[in-house]
Order: C-alpha cells, then structure tokens, then sequence
C-alpha cells in the first residue's frame, strides 16, 4: 500500500466491523437485543439533553432509532459503510454520515447532546482526550455527553483482546478525568461488574463547561 493510500487507525477499526457486521447486527443490532439498564440508563441520559442529540459511533443505528421513537431529534455517524448500509435501510427517516468521531462534520455548539456509547473504546489512550476535546467543540454551553466503556480496574487504560479489534478497558476515575480535562463537568462514573464471561462495563454522565 502507497503512503497516501494508508488507512487511518479509525479506518482500520471500521473495515474490521465491516468484515462481522451481519453478525454483530444478529446479535446487538437492536434494542430488544440490548440490556434493559443499558436502554434505560441512555433513554433516561438523552431526556435531559435540550436538544439535537449526536450517536457517535452509532454502529448499526440501533441506539440512533430508540432515541427517535422515544421523540428525540437524533443523528448518527460511524465509519464502518456495512453498518451505515444497514441503518439507512432500515431506519430511512433518520439520517446518518460517514465520519471520524476525530473530526465530526458539526458546527461549534450545535448538539444538546452526544452519545458514545462503547465507541471510543478502540482508541489509543493517548488520543482520547483529544477526542472528548472535538465532542466539547459540537456541544452547545451545557450539553451532555455519554460514555459507554469496559471498565477497568487500577489507575491506567489497559488493552485487551476484543473479539473485533484491539480495545482498552478504563477505570472510571480516569474516565472523569478526561472529561474534565477536555472541559467537562462529570457527575461520576457508574461501573456494574463483571459477570461470568462478561467484563465490567461503566458509563459516565458529563456536561460541557462553558
């Protein structure tokens, strides 16, 4: 491959959903397929968003369609063009975009809210804040974001084999501090523990300082 025609990590990431995305949509790409916390925990998030909401790193649209039929102005953007395929076929009204949540296609300040749920976990530690800085730069004074993750235990990220692509798993506390270094105020990190062969997951609530 030619030095300009190398992919971006976001890029690799995306092909490497592309290449399972049936059976990934088989098995989560619906909200009747979704832990019941997990559909309340982003239902109840979205409600207090005054606003447009942003699915970044939407997947197959299925967080992006529970949010609209629950009456929620909601977009959606990811990279991966099986996904995209998928939730334009399914959910035509709604619409979705192809881009990098390194560079989202948004004005400064013009969602109430973005969600990225369990779609930053690909990302090198060392480019999350700068990722979180980009969010900040799309949310209006005020406006939320959501964070979805595999939590971690100690101080630091650590990496582990997801069965798609290389992720890392992130303590809360270094959640909440991103966030707030990218200028967010968090409301704390929640973390339901590992059961049988699942990990840990977390979520954490912020808003955007102004």
């Amino acid at each position: 491959m030619r030095r300009n025609e190398a992919r971006t990590d976001g890029e690799v990431v995306a092909a490497s959903y592309d290449a399972v995305a049936g059976l990934y949509i088989e098995l989560f790409g619906d909200e009747e397929l979704a832990d019941p916390r997990d559909l309340e925990t982003i239902t109840a998030w979205a409600a207090t968003c005054d606003g447009p909401v942003l699915d970044a790193g939407c997947g197959p649209g299925h967080w992006t369609a529970a949010l609209a039929r629950r009456g929620v102005e909601v977009a959606g953007v990811d990279l991966s063009a099986e996904f995209l395929e998928h939730a334009r076929r399914l959910y035509p009204a709604l619409s979705f975009q192809s881009a990098d949540v390194r560079r989202l296609p948004s004005r400064d300040g013009s969602w109430a809210g973005v969600l990225a749920w369990f779609s930053l976990i690909h990302l090198d530690p060392v480019d999350v804040r700068a990722v979180l800085a980009e969010v900040h730069r799309v949310l209006a004074p005020g406006g939320r974001i959501l964070i979805g993750f595999f939590a971690g235990e100690g101080d630091e990220p650590l990496p582990f084999a997801h069965q798609v692509a290389p992720a890392w798993s992130w303590p809360g506390e270094w959640v909440e501090e991103q966030l707030v270094l990218a200028g967010f105020r968090p409301r704390g990190a929640t973390v339901r523990g590992a059961s049988g062969t699942q990990r840990a997951l977390g979520h954490c609530e912020a808003v955007r300082v102004p």
